[in-house]
């Protein structure tokens, strides 16, 4: 909510643009998000056309529920939680995109709206 936002954050655009990227690595940046129940083979699935990519020479990079946990969310999900996580998670994911990478989450969002 509006309340505890931080008012002192400004985003900065850069010389080097989402389009410069894109034509460096001759790739579009996109995501693709992958979800399901757990243990439904969607990092299974997120891996294999991660694979797919690099072997026709795209740049792509899984982010799932396990590797993000053992890194940028080190703590465990409380209950009400899991929509701030899916909502940090398609951030970074619009990073990588921005960066001109081809961003492939896996994570369990049961709502429509995650």
């Amino acid at each position: 909510d509006n309340a505890t936002k931080a008012t002192n954050v400004v985003w900065h655009d850069a010389k080097v643009t989402r389009q410069d990227r894109q034509r460096l690595l001759n790739q579009r940046g996109v995501v693709f998000w992958f979800t399901g129940l757990p243990s439904s083979g969607k990092s299974t699935v997120a891996n294999e056309v991660a694979y797919m990519l690099h072997r026709r020479g795209h740049l792509a990079y899984v982010l799932d529920g396990d590797n993000i946990g053992h890194g940028v969310k080190k703590t465990s999900v409380f209950p009400g939680d899991r929509e701030e996580k899916i909502r940090r998670i398609g951030e970074v994911a619009n990073l990588f995109a921005d960066a001109g990478l081809i961003a492939i989450t896996a994570f369990i969002s049961p709502y429509r709206k995650d």
